[in-house]
């Protein structure tokens, strides 16, 4: 009989182990952490950009841009983004370190007055140039910045999805909370995000469309699609001409590297 009893309660505690494991909370942030670890590796990135602007009544701009990623595994990831187009935004130019914990750097460099701008982080949550992102979805995806909730298994073009509750960290965020929606069938990949301000209302919507693999692991979308649910507007983001392990290092990242590239 006790040799009965002791089995049980290991039988009890083991199961217990694996449902805590299994909390709403640790699982969702063990998806989001399975979908940087898919996507670790690629050193340093570079792509062309169109970007369409788009209002309520269908008018549209277009401005093309150049970005340039450089991984870290230390802290989060920098990137460069520079303005190609039209004439009124050329040269224009934002810097990103993001980081693990605190507040992102950010740095946007003004070509009419040949100055660097400090982005304050309590104006992260502005648009970047007139978009529909902010310059806070501007930083790469790290695990520290949310907190997590997993909510249900769902259908996206077909396949399963997980989406996850994600609540960030920083008070500063424009956000109250993001639905994050990530494929396991193709390394995590996300498929989509739904925002939602301060109030917890429903925000904006970012689909990730015309996915290609390279490097027979990194998944990259072609096309972004952000629409915003309570202004009407929407914008596109086309990508070209991806590269990959390009000989970017950590010093072609910083603000004189911002003001040549703006030149």
């Amino acid at each position: 009989m006790k040799k009965h009893i002791i089995i049980s309660m290991v039988t009890l505690l083991v199961l217990g182990g694996i449902t805590s494991a299994q909390s709403p909370e640790v699982k969702g942030k063990e998806i989001m952490e399975k979908y940087l670890k898919e996507d670790e590796g690629f050193g340093s990135s570079e792509v062309n950009l169109k970007m369409i602007l788009r209002n309520k009544q269908g008018q549209q701009s277009e401005r093309l841009m150049r970005n340039k990623t450089y991984e870290l595994t230390s802290d989060g990831d920098k990137s460069m983004i520079v303005f190609n187009s039209p004439k009124d935004v050329k040269g224009t130019a934002t810097l990103t370190f993001t980081h693990k914990e605190g507040s992102d750097d950010q740095w946007l460099y003004l070509p009419a007055i040949k100055r660097v701008k400090r982005i304050s982080s309590s104006n992260k949550s502005g648009p970047f140039m007139g978009s529909e992102f902010a310059y806070e979805d501007l930083s790469s995806d790290e695990v520290e910045k949310y907190t997590y909730k997993f909510l249900e298994e769902a259908t996206f073009n077909g396949e399963k999805v997980l989406a996850v509750e994600q609540y960030p960290v920083d008070v500063k965020s424009g956000y109250k909370m993001r639905i994050a929606y990530y494929n396991p069938s193709k390394n995590y990949r996300l498929e989509k995000i739904e925002f939602f301000d301060r109030k917890g209302s429903p925000l904006k919507t970012l689909t990730y469309l015309d996915y290609k693999k390279y490097l027979d692991k990194h998944w990259r979308a072609d096309k972004f699609l952000m629409v915003n649910h309570q202004t009407g507007k929407e914008t596109e983001l086309f990508f070209e001409n991806y590269a990959f392990k390009t000989g970017l290092e950590e010093n072609d990242f910083n603000q004189n590297a911002l003001i040549r590239a703006g030149r």
